[in-house]
């Protein structure tokens, strides 16, 4: 049985990003055209471990202090989505949270290991989830303008999470397209105690600003002094709201 490792180490294509989601024309206002399940290469968890290697291909990150009632999932880690991983991992690490990752870690390629929230099955993921009462499931969408899609079916916490958003200075849609919505009871986002979590969809452009020079390779995001003080910012206004009752 491979070893899941606990480090920071989540970017899907931007072929299979922009497929994704056709253009974002403004925060408020985005054309979207969802991927539909099929697109991915594989079905499930275990459809994609019978054909990639762990630890060559993908790794899987978990770490869950005693006692943590939150999970901060990044299930497009690594060269998935890019900069996603070090977005849910510092949320987890600075509010006491558990994390959970899955990691795409090929050279090239990554987007072949991209499940669908919904299909997303991988067993150690599914164990936090049935320990934990609230999520935080962190995504990467396309797109030119800086903004973020708060999904899920934590109704309240994505209230929550949407204002301290824009207290804090960041932009948010004020639509959410279907694809997006994350209201999925199978979502890998809504699996945990409550049947309810959050899914943040945070745009290529606004990524790019959380690391310096834009750049949102594996190598580069994974390296803290590579971040910027609005990826700092952006996690406490999250973890804020997580913090509220």
């Amino acid at each position: 049985m491979p070893t899941v490792i606990t480090r920071v180490a989540t970017t899907r294509t931007a072929t299979r990003a922009s497929t994704r989601v056709a253009a974002v024309a403004l925060a408020a206002s985005a054309a979207f055209v969802p991927v539909p399940a099929s697109a991915d290469t594989y079905e499930n968890y275990a459809d994609l471990a019978a054909h990639e290697v762990e630890g060559t291909d993908y790794r899987r990150v978990l770490r869950t202090p005693s006692g943590a009632e939150v999970s901060h999932l990044a299930i497009h880690g690594g060269a998935i989505e890019g900069g996603t991983s070090p977005l849910a991992d510092h949320a987890a690490g600075s509010g006491g949270h558990a994390f959970y990752a899955f990691e795409g870690i090929k050279s090239t390629g990554n987007g072949v290991l991209h499940i669908t929230a919904s299909n997303f099955d991988e067993p150690k993921a599914l164990s936090l989830q049935s320990k934990v009462f609230r999520t935080v499931s962190w995504h990467g969408a396309s797109g030119t303008h800086a903004t973020t899609y708060v999904g899920g079916r934590d109704e309240a916490l994505v209230t929550k999470v949407k204002a301290a958003l824009d207290a804090a200075g960041f932009a948010v849609a004020e639509v959410v397209p279907p694809g997006l919505a994350g209201t999925d009871p199978l979502n890998i986002a809504n699996r945990n105690r409550t049947g309810m979590g959050v899914q943040l969809e945070i745009t290529e452009a606004q990524r790019k600003r959380f690391f310096q020079d834009g750049k949102l390779n594996r190598a580069w995001t994974e390296d803290r002094t590579h971040w910027t003080p609005e990826l700092f910012a952006y996690v406490a206004a999250v973890n804020d709201a997580l913090q509220q009752p």
